[in-house]
């Protein structure tokens, strides 16, 4: 990579051309929405392991494709640091506090914005409530929300089990988590979706998070519960009002979208293969064997964002300045011909996907995701006789954004 402009003109840093010499690929639009993985590939033929790429408002970043290049980053906190406040182009001014990117990459008093003892402080008090409260019942909210759900279609004969099931069970579970009133979680699935999404939205609706989990803080001052939110109020280290409120949007929004988007993708896979279906219903077939084969395939989170290089330096043949912003690239890691030469190869029993990150900011919070996706599979089929799919197979469709991709719906049939 150079410093000089493409066309001969000076360009500031944070515009289409800071990659100067290189045709560069936009990771949101019209292409980035229905075929992502095919820009992955793309990259990985042109590029190699890391590939120079833009985000909405065309800010520069760097994707890293490659498994082992995804891992270094991952693992070296020191070299790629998840302090956006050293993110070159935002400390030059060059991306406003009003960028709809802001939400997803730009600094917050939480764990995964610092590193070193910051983050060993922020994190230790995370662990310890999210242990609480995976203690506390959690596959018993996971029940009964997954039941209520299912009351609400089950006499109908059919259902769509993204829009009727996928989208809200993590949700409705992790009110009870929070601490927070069941209608507020409804409200919340569609802020969490549009933060992920991007766009003029995202602002608006990261604001109305913020909100909902300030006022849930200064009410659990005065009215603690066995809740996550009391947990971290209560908790040793000490964590002020805003760092309070910052790590109950983290594990809000990480937690559900993720875990939405696994139990969809999880679904999808059970209906459109009719021996994992009846090995399942069966007892022959363990759940977490089908989603450890999603979470490698298509992982709830395509992208990862923001590392930020701390030093000048080389990965993957390129050379990367100081403050330049690197994404990880988990689905395409995790299909990179150099670990997986046959993505036809079955990877039961191994667990060494990118799906929950890797290294000090790993997500604490993994078994709290696949207790709900076990339960909410283990109701759902037991629930409903005869389920399967309303569609040919061929006919469902996702959507992408920069960070994840969707399933668009899943309706299926069942006997009432």
């Amino acid at each position: 990579m150079t410093d000089q402009p493409l066309n001969g003109t000076d360009a500031p840093r944070g515009c289409p051309v800071a990659h100067a010499g290189v045709d560069v690929t936009r990771l949101y639009g019209p292409e980035a929405e229905t075929d992502p993985q095919g820009i992955y590939e793309r990259l990985r033929k042109e590029h190699g392991s890391i590939a120079p790429v833009l985000l909405e408002g065309d800010v520069p970043a760097w994707l890293v494709l490659g498994y082992r290049d995804n891992r270094r980053v991952l693992d070296n906190p020191r070299q790629f640091s998840r302090d956006a406040r050293i993110w070159r182009d935002w400390r030059e001014g060059h991306i406003p506090e009003t960028h709809p990117l802001i939400p997803m990459v730009g600094w917050r008093p939480d764990c995964i914005s610092q590193d070193g003892e910051p983050h060993r402080r922020l994190r230790g008090a995370v662990t310890d409530g999210l242990l609480a409260a995976s203690s506390r019942g959690v596959r018993r909210h996971a029940t009964f929300f997954a039941n209520k759900q299912i009351d609400a279609f089950a006499d109908a004969g059919r259902a769509d089990l993204v829009a009727d099931y996928a989208e809200y069970l993590p949700m409705l579970v992790l009110t009870r988590i929070l601490g927070l009133p069941t209608a507020e979680g409804r409200r919340l699935v569609e802020s969490c979706a549009q933060v992920l999404k991007g766009g003029e939205g995202a602002l608006e609706h990261n604001d109305r998070i913020m909100q909902i989990l300030s006022e849930l803080t200064e009410r659990k001052r005065t009215e603690p519960g066995a809740d996550f939110t009391t947990a971290l109020l209560e908790h040793p280290a000490g964590l002020d009002h805003d760092e309070v409120v910052s790590h109950l949007r983290l594990v809000l929004i990480a937690a559900h979208t993720t875990t939405s988007n696994l139990l969809a993708r999880v679904l999808h896979l059970v209906l459109t293969d009719a021996a994992r279906l009846a090995g399942l219903v069966s007892g022959q077939l363990n759940i977490s064997s089908v989603v450890e084969e999603v979470m490698w395939d298509t992982p709830p989170l395509s992208v990862l964002p923001g590392r930020f290089a701390a030093s000048d330096l080389e990965i993957g043949g390129h050379h990367i300045q100081e403050g330049e912003m690197l994404l990880l690239g988990l689905a395409a890691g995790n299909v990179d011909p150099e670990v997986r030469p046959d993505t036809g190869v079955a990877v039961q029993g191994n667990q060494s996907h990118l799906a929950f990150s890797s290294g000090p900011h790993e997500c604490p919070g993994q078994n709290i995701g696949q207790s709900i996706i076990e339960i909410g599979v283990d109701v759902l089929l037991h629930r409903l006789p005869g389920l399967r799919l309303a569609v040919p197979s061929e006919e469902l469709s996702s959507t992408a954004s920069t960070w994840e991709s969707r399933l668009d719906r899943l309706p299926v049939e069942f006997s009432v």
